[in-house]
């Protein structure tokens, strides 16, 4: 399911209602040990939620190898310091049959940069 048929269903309201922020994604592909960037490495972001597989995005890398600026859904941090509950988003990387598979937790204002060292022919998410 698609963010915008999830945005229509009772389990969004739920889940808006408890994380109102956003958090920032920013995908970084690269191989030949950070040399040269992968461009038009597809990338899917998606969670389960209320048993469903979720897409929040799905592009695919610019030519220096990066897609900046994801805004997911977060909860919100605290002014105690207290670490909250989190959002863990799955993000899948692949070019034909060459696929990694990532996992990061979101916070509010928080911009977490995932490196994808992507080698040609590795389908173990190394």
């Amino acid at each position: 399911m698609n963010i915008n048929e999830f945005m229509k269903t009772n389990e969004y309201i739920d889940f808006i209602r408890k994380n109102p922020g956003i958090g920032n994604l920013k995908i970084r592909a690269y191989t030949a040990s950070e040399a040269l960037p992968v461009s038009g490495l597809n990338i899917i972001v998606s969670s389960i939620i209320a048993g469903n597989r979720i897409i929040f995005y799905s592009g695919k890398t610019d030519t220096s190898g990066m897609i900046p600026n994801i805004k997911l859904p977060a909860p919100s941090l605290t002014s105690n310091l207290e670490i909250p509950n989190t959002v863990t988003y799955d993000i899948e990387a692949f070019i034909g049959n060459n696929r990694s598979n990532f996992s990061v937790n979101m916070y509010d204002g928080v911009c977490v940069v995932q490196n994808i060292n992507f080698v040609p022919g590795d389908s173990n998410g190394n």
